[in-house]
């Protein structure tokens, strides 16, 4: 069954309001790493601007950094979300003849 282009925009703006919402975020993930002699350390590993990028974390800051990554993974299934409604709304003005932006 398909879903009506009002359907669709309300679900955008659900989104969008969902988006503005967000915090804090930062892509990459984490892992705790042992040196030789055996000590623990946290690593942050991303990428951005096509460059990878490798920081230290302290103890103190692992919580947050990790609602940082739980953020942007929200971020990202959030605007493929959206990105899909689109493709799907378009499909849809294209069929009907309608032409709304």
């Amino acid at each position: 069954m398909s879903r009506s282009q009002a359907q669709i925009e309300a679900e955008i703006s659900r989104i969008k309001k969902s988006l503005s919402g967000l915090g804090r975020m930062h892509p990459g993930s984490l892992s705790a790493q042992k040196r030789s002699r055996g000590e623990e350390y946290w690593q942050l590993s991303y990428s951005h601007a096509g460059k990878g990028h490798t920081r230290y974390i302290r103890h103190a800051d692992v919580a947050q950094v990790r609602r940082e990554l739980l953020t942007y993974r929200k971020f990202r299934e959030l605007t493929s979300r959206w990105i899909a409604l689109e493709i799907e709304l378009a499909k849809l003005q294209r069929v009907d003849g309608s032409n709304k932006s």
